[in-house]
Order: C-alpha cells, then sequence, then structure tokens
C-alpha cells in the first residue's frame, strides 16, 4: 500500500469506527439520526496507536512538550508520546482545587515550546482558552495539532490568536473515503 492508500484506509476505518446512525440529540438540542463518537478510535488501543503513528509526522520539529486537553486530546497525546518520544502534559478545563491544584499535570511547561494537542476541532474554543492557560503559566504556544478538523471555524479562530492548527484528517476527508 502507497502513504496515501494508507492514509485512505485509516479515514475508513475511524469513519466507520465512529459514526452511528440512530436518534440523538445533540449539544445544541438539535436531534441528528447520525453521530460521530470520537471517543470509539481513542477507545480502540491498535485503532489509536496507528492515528499516533500517522499523527507524528504532523509535530513541528520545534515542539518540546504535547499538551492534551481534557478529555479527548488526553489518549491522543498518550499515544503520540509513544511515537514521538517527546514528554507530555494532561490539561484540565479548570485548574483543580486539591492536591496540586495544577491546571496542566506531567511535564513542566513554563519556558518550553508545546503542542496543544486535540482529538477533534470544531470551533476551536476550547483549545484557545487552553492556550492562552498554557501561555499564562508561560509555555510558548504556536500550534495546535488534532486528529479531525469538523471545518466549522476553527483554525480561523486559532489563527486570531496566534495558533496554527495542523489536522490530520478533516471532516470531508472522512466523508470522501466513507465506505458507502
Amino acid at each position: 500500500m502507497t502513504p496515501a492508500e494508507t492514509t485512505a484506509a485509516l479515514a475508513r476505518e475511524i469513519d466507520s469506527t465512529c459514526r452511528l446512525t440512530g436518534q440523538f440529540v445533540l449539544r445544541s438540542g438539535r436531534t441528528a439520526d447520525e453521530y460521530f463518537d470520537k471517543y470509539r478510535f481513542e477507545a480502540d488501543p491498535r485503532l489509536l496507536d496507528r492515528v499516533a503513528a500517522h499523527v507524528a509526522p504532523l509535530v513541528p520539529t520545534s515542539t518540546e512538550v504535547l499538551a492534551g486537553l481534557e478529555l479527548g486530546g488526553i489518549p491522543v497525546v498518550t499515544a503520540l508520546g509513544r511515537h514521538t518520544g517527546l514528554p507530555c502534559a494532561f490539561v484540565r478545563k479548570t485548574a483543580k482545587p486539591y492536591g496540586t491544584a495544577r491546571l496542566a499535570e506531567g511535564a513542566e511547561l513554563a519556558g518550553r515550546q508545546v503542542l496543544v494537542v486535540e482529538d477533534v476541532v470544531t470551533s476551536g474554543g476550547q483549545v484557545v482558552s487552553s492556550t492562552g492557560q498554557l501561555r499564562e503559566l508561560g509555555a510558548r504556544v504556536d500550534h495546535a495539532l488534532c486528529v479531525i478538523d469538523r471545518a466549522e471555524g476553527g483554525a480561523a479562530l486559532l489563527a486570531e490568536h496566534r495558533v496554527a492548527l495542523r489536522a490530520l484528517f478533516t471532516r470531508a476527508d472522512l466523508e470522501a473515503h466513507r465506505t458507502r
């Protein structure tokens, strides 16, 4: 298989594993007959490892720490760390009020070039929020990486905040390779 064929096969597998049919109430309150359950690729160790292997070449060479965002970015960053050898940090949406009371656990971030890692980016709001918090902690952040960019404005919002988004797949990529 060529690299392009391997990537297309991965897109098909992610799509067929994660795309569910039925009746689903979405966050917006709207009802849909199709739902993309991203946690299904993250919960399958074999598939997650293949995803991480394909994402690894997208990591900027200047990266010193991979920072996975709660919840979906955590399994992705852990698998990605295995493929890159880079240390990882696990970033909460808010600092916990007990124990270390830290926003980010794991690798030290201050003064280091940090790559924010997310599973799926839609609007980009959580990545922007977390990037701001990481910068307040002294991290240098200018890139974010995701497995799937839903292409609903996230990349543009991130660019406004001086963060370039890299994605393994867009929603259109998954749809183009969908097994019918």
